[in-house]
């Protein structure tokens, strides 16, 4: 409440005079660059990154979630569970998943305060509201939230509009592929406040059988813009229902089914298949809440203060068959012990497992504030900020039905509730120690507790009390060799606490990351070259061991000593006018040192492994043919083989692919002032390539019992990617 009263005490006492709308544009513009210089990077900061403007991703953005926007960027791998990149998607950057990707929003995270994971689905259509994204490669700048341990993408939500407008976007594809679209704005009146929304509604069947998608969406703002400040106030949410789709199929299914999905099977007593369960679903809702208020001291100096809240509240259902759990999967979520049930007496027999239909739920509130002070002149550019947050999470199970047994409706079988509070404050100083020379510095320090008390699904004890305490350094060095190129060099330290299911699985370490990065831009009217060379060297990296838990998500393991060692080289050539060629290429070596697995019941020593999921080969090639606000687009990404584990195992391997996409995006009435009518045709994977992009492994051992050997028995699983598929859209604007 404090906080509250201190910015509108400010607001109640600030001049509000009028002036023309044009210069209310301007203003707004400078004092957006308070929050942006807060965490983002510009040419002349020594790391590498890539921004991605609105007008690109207009042109990439007919329904599939952000992390399909982003694809085409060095050392990016992305993926869909539902096969077609609409439901659940994942990003990974520089073999880094996205739960080790830090991720803001207007400088807020995104990023799950306990399992570290972002969950687009959450937000679904939610590119349509995004002004730019930055990509920041390595440790990057210091943020807020979890550490950057592969990357940070910055996000920053839409710009008022000068002119008033209203749109309506419309597209269908294969796979019942629907996306519904509406956006407004008022306009900056000349007395400098604006309004603006949308709202969507997404749908698709999915490329995997009954992964379906159902979501909608929304975005407001409401804005305010004079000579001293700007006050920004937002709101968006999105409800998501998908059919579960993380399962995966095994290599003999790939090859005859791929399309197949398991969850959901329903088996009579006898083993016989009888169908799928129809509610196997995610429903989940999340709501954001922003207010930024910025203000412009001088030409010199700018404050923002921004405030957040999020709730998120939904569950997933999931049908427990009685034969399946005790003859296939066997993970024991059909026992009465697992549900909290006491054996059931029936005729004389006792009965300790039923088939059963589960509800678990999260329900979770986060708090957070941050707070930013810019001076920039003509040498020196200084930037604070301090950052708070507080996030309380609730889970917990409930069983809703059971074939047999005396349970009441939606009785709990498990509950735990988890606290994270998290702070920081950093410090960012850019000098020009001469006309060639310019130094940059960024220290940041960061306090983490996190409590969980309860219990889990089994029903086992969960407590955690943990704090972590980090000094996050940065410093380089940047050097101008002429007018169109530069050299840098970077030193970043990262450290990052374990997340909520790194606690459930064992006993973690926190990370620590040792960030290096060598690079060269060159930037002339035709050519943009940028090279960077990193290695980022690891202690207790948390890497993926390739299994699942029962809920889907990734196990991770502290790997002792790693490194990645790489090169980026990233060209945009203007042959033309009209014709383009963007191309990206990253090449890496990713290395567990000494890694040890249990294999036939002994310990042993591998050497040096091979990381998971990190392709030593990743390409990207764009040819894009202009006119106007029309365009041509044919893309090709290639992806190497990577392993799903860490042990080398050839049984783990995961094949590389290459795949094409042909964008054809056509406007009518472009110089028009009262509509506009953009068409876009969008054919992806144009050339029918059958790949999984994702996958698991996992190994389990065997004892024999008369020899009394230990066998390790290795499985695999794979996350098949659509073939040829197709979108097709029209906007109208006026």
């Amino acid at each position: 409440m404090r906080v509250f009263s201190l910015l509108f005490s400010v607001l109640l006492f600030a001049q509000q005079p009028d002036k023309p709308a044009d210069s209310t544009t301007q203003n707004l513009v400078k004092l957006e660059n308070v929050t942006i210089s807060a965490i983002r990077a510009d040419i002349n900061t020594p790391i590498s990154f890539n921004n991605v403007e609105k007008k690109q991703i207009e042109i990439e953005n007919i329904g599939k979630d952000l992390p399909m926007v982003l694809k085409n960027l060095p050392s990016v791998v992305t993926t869909s569970d539902a096969g077609a990149g609409v439901g659940y998607t994942g990003i990974r950057i520089r073999g880094s998943d996205a739960s080790r990707v830090n991720i803001t929003i207007n400088g807020f995270p995104f990023n799950d305060a306990e399992s570290h994971g972002t969950y687009w689905v959450n937000l679904p259509d939610f590119v349509s509201s995004v002004e730019e994204i930055q990509v920041q490669r390595g440790v990057g700048t210091s943020t807020n939230g979890s550490g950057a341990f592969g990357a940070s993408i910055n996000i920053n939500t839409e710009n008022p509009s000068k002119n008033p407008f209203s749109s309506l976007s419309s597209s269908f594809g294969t796979f019942a592929t629907f996306k519904n679209t509406l956006k407004f704005s008022t306009g900056i009146s000349e007395s400098g406040f604006e309004f603006s929304g949308r709202l969507s509604y997404i749908s698709s069947d999915g490329y995997i059988d009954r992964a379906s998608s159902n979501l909608k969406s929304y975005f407001v703002q409401a804005n305010y813009i004079s000579d001293i400040f700007n006050l920004k106030m937002l709101r968006f949410a999105g409800h998501e229902k998908t059919y579960h789709a993380w399962y995966g199929i095994d290599a003999q299914t790939l090859k005859t089914n791929r399309k197949y999905n398991p969850a959901g099977e329903m088996y009579s007593n006898d083993g016989l298949f009888e169908g799928f369960y129809e509610n196997q679903e995610d429903n989940y809702k999340q709501d954001h809440t922003q207010l930024h208020y910025e203000k412009f001291f001088n030409e010199k100096s700018s404050f923002s203060l921004g405030l957040n809240y999020t709730y998120g509240r939904g569950f997933y259902e999931e049908f427990n068959d009685l034969w399946a759990d005790e003859n296939i999967l066997f993970y024991g979520v059909t026992s009465y012990e697992y549900l909290g049930l006491s054996p059931y007496i029936l005729n004389d027999i006792t009965i300790t497992s039923t088939e059963n239909v589960t509800r678990k739920w999260l329900d979770n509130d986060f708090y957070a504030l941050n707070a930013n002070y810019l001076y920039s002149n003509n040498t020196h550019k200084i930037v604070t900020g301090i950052y708070l947050s507080e996030y309380y999470g609730r889970h917990f199970g409930k069983l809703k039905w059971a074939s047999v047994s005396q349970a009441n409706p939606n009785q709990n079988f498990y509950k735990n509730d988890g606290v994270k509070k998290d702070k920081n404050v950093f410090v960012k100083w850019e000098t020009n120690a001469s006309e060639k020379w310019k130094i940059y510095v960024d220290f940041q320090l960061r306090w983490v507790n996190y409590k969980s008390d309860g219990y889990v699904a089994g029903p086992s004890l969960i407590n955690i009390n943990e704090s972590h305490n980090f000094f996050n350094p940065k410093a380089g060095l940047t050097y101008k060799l002429n007018n169109f190129n530069n050299l840098y060099f970077s030193y970043s330290k990262g450290n990052k606490e374990p997340n909520r299911s790194d606690y459930e699985n064992g006993s973690p370490l926190p990370e620590e990351l040792d960030d290096f990065e060598l690079g060269w831009r060159l930037k002339s009217k035709k050519i943009n070259f940028n090279s960077n060379l990193f290695y980022m060297n690891y202690k207790n990296q948390l890497v993926l061991t390739g299994e699942l838990d029962d809920v889907g998500s990734p196990i991770r393991t502290n790997s002792g000593d790693s490194y990645r060692l790489g090169i980026e080289l990233e060209k945009n050539w203007d042959l033309f006018d009209f014709l383009k060629w963007n191309s990206n290429i990253s090449l890496s070596k990713n290395i567990n040192k000494s890694f040890y697995f249990q294999r036939n019941g002994s310990l042993i020593n591998l050497g040096d492994t091979n990381i998971s999921y990190s392709p030593s080969t990743i390409f990207s090639s764009r040819i894009i043919y202009n006119r106007g606000n029309s365009s041509i687009i044919f893309s090709n990404k290639y992806v190497g083989e990577q392993y799903m584990g860490n042990i080398d195992s050839e049984t783990s391997k995961l094949d590389g692919y290459n795949t094409s996409d042909l964008l054809i995006n056509y406007q009518l009435f472009e110089n028009s002032d009262i509509f506009k009518l953009d068409f876009k045709f969008h054919i992806f994977n144009l050339f029918n390539k059958l790949y999984s992009s994702n996958g698991y492994f996992y190994t389990y051992d065997l004892n024999d019992s008369l020899s009394g050997q230990v066998n390790t028995i290795e499985g695999v699983g794979y996350y098949p990617q659509a073939g040829r598929h197709f979108m097709a859209g029209v906007t109208l604007e006026f």
